[in-house]
C-alpha cells in the first residue's frame, strides 16, 4: 500500500518502498497492536512514528547511501539527519501509524484471514 501511496503523491516508488512499508506493518502489528495493546491511541501512534522512522533511516542507509540509488533525499527538510530522516516526516508517520493499525486489526479480525 505505501507504494501506491508514494506514486499518488510523488508519482513514482522503488521496490525498496515496498519491502519497507511491509517490514513496518509488521513491527507496528507486533508492537503496537499486541505489546501496547493497552496503551492509549496516542502512545501507539509515537510509537509507530518510531518505528516508521527507523525503518527508513536503516533503508536509506541501505538504498540511498550504500547502493547509491538515490530514492529519497530530505537533506533540504528540517531537522534531518543524513538526509535519510527529518522531524517534519516522522511527524506525518504519527498519523499514518493510525490506518496501519487499523489495517493489521482489521486483517485479525478477518474469518478468512485466522491463524
Amino acid at each position: 500500500m505505501y507504494p501506491a501511496l508514494e506514486i499518488i503523491c510523488r508519482g513514482k516508488t522503488d521496490i525498496s518502498m515496498a519491502a519497507a512499508g511491509g517490514l513496518c506493518l509488521c513491527l507496528i502489528d507486533r508492537i503496537c497492536n499486541h505489546d501496547m495493546k493497552s496503551s492509549p491511541i496516542s502512545m501507539k501512534c509515537f510509537a509507530g512514528s518510531g518505528i516508521i522512522t527507523a525503518v527508513e533511516f536503516a533503508t536509506g542507509l541501505l538504498v540511498n547511501v550504500a547502493l547509491k540509488l538515490n530514492v529519497w533525499d530530505y537533506s533540504a527538510m528540517p531537522l534531518n539527519i543524513m538526509g535519510q530522516i527529518c522531524v517534519p516526516f516522522s511527524m506525518l508517520w504519527c498519523l499514518a501509524t493510525l490506518p496501519a493499525l487499523g489495517l493489521c486489526g482489521l486483517c485479525e479480525r478477518a474469518p478468512f484471514l485466522a491463524k
